[in-house]
């Protein structure tokens, strides 16, 4: 449950490539040098222009790729990787919808490759995320592996048989499971696990039964072990929509570990101890995998961005 420490420089020796997380404030971007070295590290303000916001967010890597250039002249990136929100079809490079952002049918890594000049690897953020933690994190060594981000929403990434599964960008949407009968999700629906076990959704609903809001999930713990019983019950019910979420996935793909990331993930044994309880009383026959932490930290998503990128280079190098 406490991961073990990770090396300086996780991503290893490989191409020098540059990597983006873009998200629905800010993108974060890294230069990562031939040994794995991070370089760089940026966090900047998403640039949103509605259905334009692709161009605006790729002309902004395009001058953080050329500002790299100018402070590290000795390293040159032979490639991009590039992830983003929303739903994603990553093997044909297309950001297909982001209702937060604002676009549709994107051509992402086309484009990118037209303004950046570099070969791109494009993306799911979660599944970026998902492969970090999978090769060189808390589920390095396995098979099958599920990857779950608590956060102000909740996705993850699966793998199976060593491959990501992707199903044209669909896979993964666990959030949207249902576990209840309520309350209503943003996305339309109805009793889905991110409305009940996000960390943005545990302050919300505590808001609403107490009437005091919460700063984030974390605050809600703090008042939950401080006796509120309003809190509690609301971490209890997170609690069980997530080990019904989890035990579903089990049914379906039998994980040999789940790791847990996002800031929910940060609660250490207030989750995990209650959330292994829960599982231990769902689960039959089932395979019972490892629940862990996530190792890799809050720039997984761009580590995974950049195995790709270099996943691509290696792709062209030996075509």
């Amino acid at each position: 449950m406490i991961p073990a420490p990770m090396p300086p420089h996780p991503l290893g020796p490989g191409a020098a490539v540059v990597a983006f997380d873009v998200g629905g404030t800010d993108t974060k971007s890294a230069l990562f040098a031939g040994d794995g070295t991070m370089l760089g590290l940026t966090r900047t303000p998403t640039p949103l222009a509605g259905a334009e916001t692709p161009s605006a967010v790729l002309a902004l890597a395009a001058e953080i790729t050329a500002r790299y250039a100018r402070e590290f002249p000795a390293v040159a990136p032979r490639a991009a990787g590039i992830i983003v929100p929303g739903l994603v079809d990553d093997e044909n490079g297309i950001g297909v919808f982001a209702a937060n952002l604002g676009w549709r049918d994107a051509p992402f890594r086309d484009l990118g490759v037209e303004l950046l000049g570099l070969p791109v690897a494009f993306g799911h953020d979660v599944r970026g995320a998902g492969e970090a933690e999978f090769r060189l994190g808390a589920a390095r060594g396995t098979q099958d592996a599920a990857v779950l981000v608590i956060g102000t929403g909740l996705a993850g990434a699966f793998f199976v048989d060593g491959r990501p599964h992707i199903a044209g960008g669909y896979a993964g949407e666990i959030g949207h499971s249902i576990v209840a009968d309520g309350p209503d999700c943003s996305c339309g629906g109805r009793g889905h696990l991110e409305a009940i076990a996000s960390a943005g959704a545990i302050a919300r609903r505590y808001a609403e039964r107490s009437g005091t809001p919460a700063e984030g999930a974390r605050a809600v713990l703090q008042r939950a072990q401080a006796g509120d019983p309003l809190a509690q019950a609301v971490w209890d019910e997170a609690v069980h929509a997530l080990a019904l979420g989890i035990a579903q996935v089990i049914t379906i793909i039998a994980p040999e570990v789940v790791v847990l990331g996002g800031g929910l993930a940060q609660a250490g044994p207030a989750l995990f101890e209650p959330l292994e309880a829960a599982l231990d009383g769902m689960l039959t026959f089932h395979r019972r995998p490892r629940i862990v932490a996530a190792q890799i930290g809050e720039n997984a998503g761009l580590i995974g961005a950049a195995l790709r990128a270099r996943d691509l280079v290696q792709t062209e190098h030996t075509a």
